[in-house]
């Protein structure tokens, strides 16, 4: 007996990406272009740049306190970038912050093109695209909301989160072959490109000023988000699942000693992409996320199922099973970011939505540099393997725990939460 046609329509858009955003909006297609190509020129540079301070200074820690040049810029500008995203135009901050990103590619191919580079403008201009990206993300988080209907919000962000997973597993390889055949000044100038390309489709989205009374951003104004989000518990626990996902069960740092200790030093990419690969599964195969309502039990359920992966993980001898726990681990990270996302766009009210997206940047980038050094200084006392396991234990333990602590992200429904509602009678 065979299956009617309309079943297995059916099945299919359960299974496949809902693309109704990407059809029905004409600003969600240019914006998600826009991030699609700049996250991937990007990508060129991200490669560049530590291949050239390794080649001019040969030292592991000149390589590594990019990191330290970063970090501070993105911990200060996220959250008046956050505060700006509610009080400017959205559309104007995400486009002056790109064109600025764009001249800071073009300094970086400047000073490669020299005889002799320059050290220093190196770890400036990483210091000034983290403060730039600071500034810019809550705009861009906050722009799409505002150009998808709220019952598409879901899938447009499954969208989203696919083009990011695709640029990540493309393009570190696309731009080592390129740093390796045509040099650096070219993954320089390909940045650059991207950049303005960018920045011309993003000149297509309408403006998007800020809705009702605007007050101009201030300590004031962001001590008023981060109050807004300490009340609102079930906010506060997705912010929790968050942080525990990317401190304790990401140990990314850990992936060269766990390839020497299952003896294949050869697989070491395939550690780095497996979770990716888990995420770009999960989003091409997320048509049924659209029908669920109850965010926040699946945002417990991917924390809990990375946690539960990152445990077996710590155990698993063979290199087959350990891939595959990455890739599942990877798939219940993306569901848990998902409807997370989807938690935060559809229920902070607009003139809120930039400082939400703020603190959400802060907590996204810090909490994998603390991750990783923590996995770092527990694997140093215990060993990579306790180091792996018992994060992924904490991992769990904090979600179970929410999960009987926090009734309200438990109990969470999208149909009948007031703060939901309020938001879709904004749209």
């Amino acid at each position: 007996m065979t299956n009617s046609p309309g079943v297995a329509d059916d099945a299919r858009k359960r299974l496949l990406p809902d693309l109704t955003p990407w059809r029905e909006s004409p600003g969600f297609r240019r914006l998600w272009w826009s991030g699609g190509i700049s996250g991937l020129g990007s990508v060129f540079a991200l490669v560049a740049l530590p291949l050239q301070i390794k080649e001019l200074t040969g030292s592991p820690f000149a390589v590594g306190a990019i990191g330290i040049a970063e970090l501070v810029p993105t911990i200060v500008f996220a959250l008046y970038g956050g505060a700006l995203a509610d009080a400017v135009d959205r559309r104007k901050m995400a486009l002056g912050t790109e064109l600025a990103l764009g001249v800071l590619s073009l300094l970086l191919l400047a000073n490669s093109l020299l005889d002799r580079p320059m050290l220093w403008p190196l770890y400036a201009v990483a210091a000034c695209v983290a403060a730039l990206q600071g500034l810019q993300q809550p705009s861009m988080e906050a722009m799409l909301p505002r150009l998808v209907h709220p019952d598409q919000l879901t899938a447009a962000i499954a969208l989203s989160s696919m083009r990011m997973t695709a640029a990540v597993l493309i393009g570190p390889a696309a731009a080592g072959f390129v740093v390796a055949g045509a040099g650096i000044p070219v993954s320089y100038g390909v940045d650059v490109a991207s950049f303005a390309i960018s920045a011309l489709l993003l000149t297509g989205i309408r403006p998007l000023p800020p809705a009702g009374d605007v007050e101009k951003a201030s300590l004031r104004g962001i001590g008023e988000g981060i109050r807004y989000a300490l009340r609102r518990r079930e906010l506060l626990g997705s912010y929790c699942t968050d942080m525990a996902a990317t401190l304790l069960a990401l140990p990314i740092a850990l992936y060269p000693f766990l390839a020497d200790e299952l003896h294949a030093r050869w697989a070491l990419g395939l550690l780095y992409s497996a979770t990716g690969v888990g995420g770009l599964i999960a989003s091409l195969t997320s048509g049924w996320a659209s029908r669920v309502h109850h965010h926040g039990r699946l945002v417990l359920l991917g924390s809990f199922v990375l946690g539960a992966c990152m445990i077996g993980v710590g155990f698993a001898h063979q290199l087959w099973l350990v891939l595959l726990l990455l890739v599942v681990g990877g798939m219940g990270h993306f569901v848990g970011d998902l409807f997370r996302g989807t938690l935060w766009n559809g229920s902070v009210p607009d003139r809120l939505r930039g400082r939400l997206a703020g603190i959400e940047l802060l907590i996204g980038a810090s909490g994998p540099q603390l991750g990783d050094i923590r996995a770092g200084s527990v694997g140093a006392r215990f060993g990579v393997r306790a180091s792996i396991w018992t994060g992924g234990v904490l991992c769990v333990a904090v979600a179970g725990t929410l999960a009987a602590t926090l009734p309200s992200l438990w109990r969470y429904d999208a149909r009948t939460d007031p703060h939901a509602a309020a938001r879709r009678a904004e749209a």
